[in-house]
């Protein structure tokens, strides 16, 4: 049998039986159904790689090392495994067959080295400071170059907000900052605590266009740097505050709002209830917390090992929405408002993607081949669990309440984001921006690579 054959064989028992993709080997050999993406396995080693680890982490180290790939479309690819697995993970591995066909194409051996890519053991204890500084520098030292050609000019690293089908990834991004000042209700003079402050979007936003006075903080050098240089060309230096700085050492409360963003999921499901009581300590009576965090399904648990652990986020925790709420009531907020925004994370995630695709050259020399493979097969492979609801993401909106139980808020949604006019009817519905719908979703239709 020609090595393709064995290897729909090796590809069946990881993922079922009806297997949706041709299937390529190092030899040229191909088996399986013709049309779509075909899965290419560049090198035996990749083989070794997924004997040695039948997961999600043999496949992503075969992927980020180059010898696993995909001719076509990525997304489309991960999509059609994505049906006939119906789960995030791989089905339970029969190891016994797995080797057998290994053995038969003589690829047994001893497990290669990860990719240096892959991060390793963390030093010290589990989000002490120290291990959690390294940790965000592991992701976000990664260089700004790098991170302004995958976000654009926004340079904002958290879920848009499309509020029209035609709207542009640098629209739909300044649409949720606009959202998250609404929300908080800032307006001249008030104090906001941008908790992991990435380059300082949302704080040069909430300064610029709501008059606020910020404080922002991260744990990232590179982000620091180019924070400041953005400050100052906007002549904002003396509005917002920006420091290589703790949330848990912020001492200078209290503010009038906090925002945190794509922050709480480096917390740890350990020290979330510290995070929560540190958030309310730092609020006046009356102040409002923003808490825009990514969140799993109750049904769905985290693989073990994970790829995203060991290759983008390490120490990262996502938790059911639920308990994120009951903790933040735990630490005695009231939540006035949830909103779910699971569909526009598809959407910004495939623009990221299209962004890779079209700078890959510029990419792999401002880092290496190796990350920015990381990071199509994490945005692609992310995109599809928002589409399915593996994992969702969601701004819960809550208050310090006043002495006395009162909020100090609007008692209606429109009042208090000030826009009367949301209550109108008719206005466009986001949702994910199909391949061919126009606008953004033409573009990130377009993405090759997970």
């Amino acid at each position: 049998m020609a090595a393709a054959g064995r290897l729909l064989k090796v590809f069946t028992t990881l993922f079922g039986d009806g297997l949706p993709l041709r299937i390529r080997a190092w030899d040229g050999s191909e088996a399986g159904p013709e049309g779509g993406p075909v899965l290419w396995v560049r090198d035996r080693q990749a083989l070794r790689r997924i004997a040695r680890q039948p997961n999600e982490l043999g496949l992503g180290r075969a992927y980020v090392a180059g010898e696993l790939d995909v001719d076509g479309d990525l997304y489309t690819a991960l999509e059609r495994l994505s049906v006939i697995r119906g789960r995030p993970l791989l089905r339970a591995i029969d190891k016994a067959e797995l080797l057998r066909q290994a053995t038969l194409l003589g690829v047994l051996g001893g497990e290669p080295d990860p990719p240096p890519e892959e991060i390793g053991h963390l030093a010290g204890a589990k989000h002490s400071r120290d291990r959690d500084r390294a940790a965000i520098s592991h992701h976000y030292d990664v260089g700004n170059e790098f991170y302004r050609l995958v976000l654009g000019p926004t340079m904002v690293y958290s879920c848009a907000y499309f509020t029209a089908p035609a709207a542009t990834l640098e629209e739909a991004q300044q649409a949720k900052l606009d959202l998250i000042c609404r929300k908080l209700g800032l307006g001249p003079g008030s104090r906001l605590l941008d908790v992991g402050c990435g380059w300082g979007s949302l704080a040069l936003h909430a300064a610029k266009e709501y008059g606020a006075d910020v404080v922002g903080v991260t744990l990232s050098e590179q982000q620091l740097e180019l924070a400041r240089e953005r400050a100052a060309q906007a002549g904002l230096d003396g509005r917002v505050d920006f420091r290589l700085q703790d949330y848990r050492d912020v001492a200078d409360g209290p503010f009038d709002a906090v925002s945190s963003v794509g922050m709480a999921e480096h917390v740890g499901e350990e020290e979330y209830a510290g995070y929560c009581a540190r958030l309310f300590e730092l609020l006046r009576p009356g102040g409002r917390l923003l808490n825009h965090q990514i969140s799993r399904s109750p049904a769905s648990s985290p693989a073990q090992p994970s790829f995203i652990e060991s290759y983008v986020f390490p120490d990262g925790d996502l938790s059911p929405a639920g308990l994120t709420l009951s903790l933040i009531e735990g630490a005695g907020f009231e939540v006035r408002d949830f909103e779910s925004l699971r569909e526009h994370y598809t959407s910004t995630l495939l623009a990221w993607a299209a962004n890779l695709d079209a700078g890959w050259e510029r990419a792999v020399k401002l880092t290496s081949e190796g990350r920015a493979r990381v990071w199509r097969l994490y945005m692609t492979a992310s995109a599809l669990g928002f589409k399915y609801g593996q994992i969702g993401v969601n701004q819960i909106l809550a208050v310090r309440p006043l002495p006395g139980g009162g909020s100090g808020m609007p008692p209606t949604r429109a009042e208090w984001l000030g826009q009367p006019d949301l209550a109108q009817p008719g206005l466009a519905q986001p949702g994910i921006l199909q391949p061919g719908s126009g606008g953004l979703g033409t573009v990130a239709g377009q993405a090759g690579h997970v």
